[in-house]
């Protein structure tokens, strides 16, 4: 099936789609810093540059969204019925380049955290969540 959208809709359209700062990711930094936590951002030090970064735990935060990094089981992450392989090799791709990077992670020192996009509607979720990667103190290293 052919594009709806002319070529130039289409480049306007996907330059609108961001990386860093997006919807999400800003959710999850107010919920963060509404806890008490203060980090940074994309640390192009840390394998996967990691989209918050709290050094003092030594722990890192990744906001994925569904679609883009194969969340499994997910609704938000069903591909487009056009394009399929090309779809399909570039979502497996950014799974094994997530596997990698938390690996690295680990290897590291850090321990790394994924949020879903589809995750952050459910604040109580989220904060739960955050609150026990954060809290665990078996997780810091002495």
């Amino acid at each position: 099936m052919a594009d709806v959208f002319s070529e130039k809709q289409r480049s306007w359209i996907m330059s609108r789609v961001h990386g860093t700062n997006t919807k999400p990711e800003l959710e999850v930094r107010k919920r963060l810093h509404s806890m008490g936590f203060r980090f940074r951002l994309h640390c192009s030090k840390l394998p996967g540059k990691p989209d918050i970064v709290l050094p003092k735990h030594k722990k890192a935060i990744f906001v994925h969204g569904c679609f883009w990094h194969g969340h499994q089981g997910c609704k938000r992450s069903k591909p487009p019925s056009s394009n399929v392989q090309f779809w399909a090799a570039k979502i497996a791709k950014t799974v094994e380049r997530d596997r990698n990077n938390r690996k690295a992670l680990v290897e590291l020192g850090w321990q790394a955290l994924t949020i879903w996009s589809c995750e952050i509607k459910n604040t109580e979720f989220l904060e739960k969540r955050l609150r026990e990667f954060l809290d665990d103190p078996a997780s810091e290293k002495k």
